[in-house]
């Protein structure tokens, strides 16, 4: 991407708020000058986002760890730079630095087959199990489909985290083994698993020795349980009926080696500088080496590039892959590692310019891409001497398109469907168990003359069940903060019965890790009585 012609000064005030600039060329509609409490502010309000935590680091200092708006909606504590958020999938660069200290330990290669590490792993393909390594763990490219696997661990489930490793055998690809690039957490599962049993304590244990503590990150925990201890956690919110609200929390300890890290803005701030310094964290002390720094950004798997509509082109990198625990991307002519978290009720997203020796933290209490992606160039363009631009007001506006459009789609769905059908069957006939091979269990029962499905590994994945055409029905889950309700389709057999039933979510905009549509459920069968 090329540079924005007119170079801007930009300096932080002591406040964290304030930043004086050299005039920018006069535009047709001047873009709002930079403000941080503003611009914070101002996302808020257009993304109903209840509470933000930003951190900035640049040449070694921290600019900024502060924190705006609640904690939890409804309450008058407020979010400041020591607000515990979770932080999701930014917790992969962790598993991808301590596998780097492994590496560095001698104990294990980046090329070493998984199997050789851990003997009972197995995947769909004979193949792909003797041939998937270390490194393919971190960069999406084992043929796995989007989030295939994920209702093993999302929402809540009662699997383990070696059960939830056993099952990957399971699942078939969805493309040849390192053809295309295509997100998963379930590796990362096993890499974690993997960082256990070297280091012989648990992925928290060995993250709190072998980083946490040493970077000086000594409010981050590794498990919900662990925040149950501290006074000042944010809580997550979801939108119900679109409006975001507080929800529950959602304990994940089954996939720590994905999701698992809880921080403030001012340990990771601690943690971006160790990060742009290549792991040294003070003097000659480091926790990897410039090797390992290299690798982990290093483009490993690439990434489709999309183009974005015209008020966002200046958006568009030039290049796009994934390393080891970082997207890797440029940016004003300059290379950015960055990653993003989702977790129910948070999306988090961090952003290092090593050239720039620049750092980038953004931290919700809500579900809204949009507020990260408006926070995120706004944030950039000003630390790397862009003149501003509206990022935020573009990015609303499209927003608000695109909410409208899959609204509109959605409805068209329902009023396209062919209302005056019937089942095939009476209601009592879709009651029973079915089985998926990698999930397992699922019921329906009728409860008041009405369909209820229930995930036997998911307790809050339980609905009712309304009929929509034909033989397919909606799953509209109890817990509507899901946003995940799902299509449910029943096939036939020649003699009448449920020879099989597939699902898939009734919103394009439902998390991908809601996989429904990787689920292939055939009717349990029933031993007979001798």
């Amino acid at each position: 991407m090329n540079r924005i012609a007119a170079a801007v000064l930009i300096a932080f005030s002591t406040a964290g708020a304030v930043y004086a600039q050299e005039a920018a060329p006069t535009a047709a509609v001047q873009a709002p000058a930079y403000n941080l409490k503003a611009d914070v502010e101002r996302v808020m309000k257009e993304f109903d986002v209840p509470g933000i935590a930003i951190a900035v680091v640049k040449d070694g200092k921290v600019l900024a760890a502060e924190g705006f708006g609640v904690r939890k909606r409804g309450e008058p504590a407020p979010v400041d730079g020591k607000t515990i958020f979770e932080i999701a999938s930014n917790s992969k660069a962790f598993t991808a630095a301590a596998l780097a200290m492994l590496v560095d330990q001698g104990k294990l290669a980046w090329d070493d087959p998984v199997i050789k590490h851990l003997p009972d792993f197995r995947m769909y393909d004979a193949y792909v199990t003797a041939e998937m390594t270390i490194r393919d763990l971190l960069v999406h490219r084992s043929g796995l489909g989007l989030g295939a696997g994920d209702l093993m661990w999302w929402p809540t489930t009662n699997f383990s985290t070696d059960e939830i490793i056993h099952n990957l055998r399971y699942i078939k690809p969805a493309t040849s083994f390192r053809s295309a690039y295509a997100y998963d957490n379930l590796l990362y599962i096993v890499a974690g698993k993997i960082i256990a049993a070297k280091s012989g304590k648990s992925w928290g244990e060995t993250m709190h020795e072998w980083i946490l503590k040493p970077v000086g990150m000594a409010n981050t925990t590794t498990s919900l349980d662990e925040n149950k201890q501290l006074a000042n956690v944010s809580a997550p919110h979801s939108k119900i009926n679109g409006k975001a609200v507080p929800v529950k929390p959602m304990p994940v300890a089954n996939a720590v080696g994905a999701v698992g890290i809880n921080t403030n803005a001012e340990d990771i701030a601690r943690w971006m500088q160790v990060l742009l310094d290549n792991g040294k964290i003070g003097g000659d002390k480091r926790l990897w080496s410039d090797k390992q720094a290299r690798e982990m950004w290093t483009a490993q798997t690439p990434m489709t590039i999309s183009t974005p509509r015209p008020p966002l082109a200046a958006t568009r990198p030039n290049f796009y892959a994934y390393g080891l625990g970082f997207q890797l991307r440029d940016y004003q002519g300059k290379l950015v590692a960055m990653h993003g978290g989702a977790l129910q009720g948070f999306y988090t997203r961090v952003l290092l310019v090593p050239e720039a020796k620049l750092g980038i933290a953004i931290f919700t209490n809500a579900e809204s891409g949009p507020s990260l992606n408006a926070l995120q160039y706004r944030l950039l363009d000003q630390h790397l001497g862009a003149a501003p631009t509206d990022w935020i007001g573009r990015i609303a506006d499209i927003d608000r398109e695109n909410q409208a459009k899959e609204a509109a789609r959605v409805k068209g769905e329902a009023a396209s469907r062919a209302a005056a059908s019937k089942p095939s069957l009476p209601l009592a006939s879709y009651e029973g168990e079915y089985e998926d091979v990698w999930y397992g269990k699922a019921n329906i029962k009728r409860v008041n003359n009405k369909l209820v499905l229930s995930f036997a590994k998911t307790p809050d994945l339980t609905g009712e069940m309304e009929h929509f055409q034909h033989d397919t029905f909606i799953v509209r889950w109890k817990e509507r903060n899901f946003n995940a309700d799902a299509y449910v389709t029943f096939s036939l057999d020649h003699d009448g019965s449920i020879e099989r039933v597939r699902m898939k979510p009734v919103s394009t905009e439902t998390d991908f890790s809601y996989d429904f549509q990787d689920l292939l459920f055939v009717p349990v069968k029933k031993e007979k009585k001798s």
